[in-house]
């Protein structure tokens, strides 16, 4: 039997041999527990892009405004948002096994809800929940992987291969969405995920251990309440600035009021005594600017998801499965350097080295996109954008995801895991309303002064989508001096700081 405690380094008792502890570090059934968290990650990152597919069949089916459909995309983002922390330290207090479980269960639920839902209001409530289950399932997946990989080589391949399922899912969520809505109907594209789920759980219950601490502090109401209203404002605010504009009073309110609310949140962590988000995990710098750098990719490689689908189907006539075909280039690229940037160059190099350089790759990939026109060849205009935005994405992401979670206290886990979501998710908000305002932008201005018409409009949206890729190839640059001068040079912590695996 093996049993995880949570101690400080020097408590370790000296008799134990040092053999027995690298023995015990070793889980048999690591593999197929990395299976089954891939799984779970898979079908909350896939839920962030799936569903956008399947809006033009579903409005026409339920008959709901273009208003109503961007709740549908906004309740997810909102309820998975605002409550990550809260999810993370759950899974800190009652157990990430428990978390885990009631995460897939809920999820589930939610996702047959909104598959059977007979209006619009039905429809987002389920996306909201979505969101709320989600916010469970993904921070308990990651500091489980964290703790179930502790020799430093199975770790780096370990991150390496869930680094790629969360870089790459959203790709493959187009796909899948695609697909689902072309040769079935748009309700399975959340039918589907309960038989993701199913087996899942059943893996999950067969496969992990069921934990017991004996460190279980008082959770922080007041710090969760703020820095969930915090997040729900500015990622409301964000939403808002995409269809109301920057200036508007309704954009402002609720973006300065989110910022504002997370500077009282840091207040308060500061002075309880158990706090949320103990200021520990951001404290130290390859943490810090491994936060930094999936926040980013987050923003960038939205305009990557979103205006390339554009340009494709729109300009170029591509279908839905086409479209998500033509993103398996960029899916190869980033499993292939996610995998190995984890396995051989983090536990060589350290995190800093892969990050930077693929925050490069993805800034040069973005730069060469914006070569498009009219009529493009996408063997030669876009394909090899999207392999270069891919390996550097896969490149920098999985050591990123390792280095947030590194040489944090076994107890604090989740919420660090929970962080990394949380980046991820906020970036993305960033990126869709950032980016969407600068192609608005970029296209008014392209077609001031010209006469209306087809050809006109064409050349304006296409204006649009450069504008965008050279801003989104600044954003990665901007990541690669983050990582080059935030995190600190030298490798990551083999295990989790204060974590001792101990055999019986």
């Amino acid at each position: 039997m093996t049993v995880t405690t949570s101690v400080h380094r020097r408590a370790v008792p000296p008799s134990l041999p040092e053999t027995t502890k690298v023995e015990a570090a070793v889980n048999p059934k690591r593999w197929l527990i990395l299976a089954v968290l891939g799984l779970a990650q898979l079908m909350v990152v896939l839920d962030a892009t799936i569903v956008n597919i399947a809006l033009p069949q579903a409005q026409h089916d339920l008959a709901f405004s273009n208003g109503d459909r961007q709740w549908i995309v906004t309740a997810y983002a909102l309820a998975f948002g605002s409550l990550l922390l809260l999810g993370g330290r759950l899974s800190d207090l009652f157990g990430r096994r428990t978390t885990f479980l009631v995460g897939l269960v809920g999820f589930a639920t939610a996702s047959a809800i909104g598959g059977a839902a007979s209006d619009v209001q039905m429809l987002i409530a389920a996306r909201a929940g979505q969101g709320i289950f989600g916010a469970l399932l993904a921070p308990a997946a990651l500091s489980l992987l964290t703790l179930t990989f502790t020799d430093p080589a199975e770790r780096g391949k370990a991150f390496g291969i869930f680094g790629a399922i969360a870089g790459g899912g959203g790709a493959l969520g187009l796909l899948l969405g695609g697909s689902l809505t072309e040769w079935a109907d748009w309700r399975w594209c959340l039918y589907v995920n309960l038989v993701i789920a199913a087996i899942a759980f059943v893996g999950a219950f067969a496969l992990l251990a069921k934990q017991k601490s004996d460190h279980r502090p008082k959770l922080d109401i007041p710090g969760t309440v703020v820095v969930s209203s915090a997040l729900f404002g500015i990622v409301y605010g964000f939403s808002q600035a995409e269809s109301e504009g920057w200036t508007a009073p309704v954009t402002l309110s609720w973006l300065l009021g989110g910022v504002a609310l997370l500077g009282v949140f840091g207040y308060l962590q500061a002075r309880v005594s158990n706090p949320l988000l103990p200021l520990r995990i951001i404290a130290d710098r390859t943490r810090a600017g491994s936060f930094l750098t999936v926040f980013i990719t987050g923003t960038g490689l939205f305009a990557c998801f979103l205006f390339v689908t554009y340009y494709m189907q729109v300009n170029l006539g591509y279908s839905p499965i086409k479209t998500g075909l033509a993103f398996m280039p960029m899916i190869l690229g980033l499993v292939f350097t996610a995998t190995r940037s984890a396995a051989i160059a983090l536990p060589r190099f350290g995190p800093r080295l892969p990050m930077t350089v693929g925050m490069l790759f993805s800034a040069a990939g973005m730069a060469y996109m914006t070569r498009i026109t009219l009529d493009s060849s996408y063997v030669t205009d876009i394909m090899p954008a999207l392999i270069l935005v891919g390996m550097g994405v896969g490149a920098a992401t999985a050591p990123a995801m390792q280095g947030a979670v590194s040489g944090v206290q076994q107890e604090d886990a989740g919420v660090a895991s929970a962080m990394v979501n949380t980046m991820q998710q906020i970036g993305g908000s960033i990126g869709t309303a950032l980016l969407s305002t600068v192609a608005a932008t970029a296209a008014a201005s392209y077609m001031e002064g010209k006469a209306a018409s087809p050809l006109v409009a064409a050349l304006a949206a296409v204006e649009s989508y450069t504008t965008v890729f050279w801003w989104a190839s600044g954003i990665f640059a901007t990541g690669a001096v983050v990582a080059a001068v935030v995190v600190r040079k030298g490798l990551l912590p083999a295990a989790p700081e204060g974590t001792v695996v101990v055999g019986h």
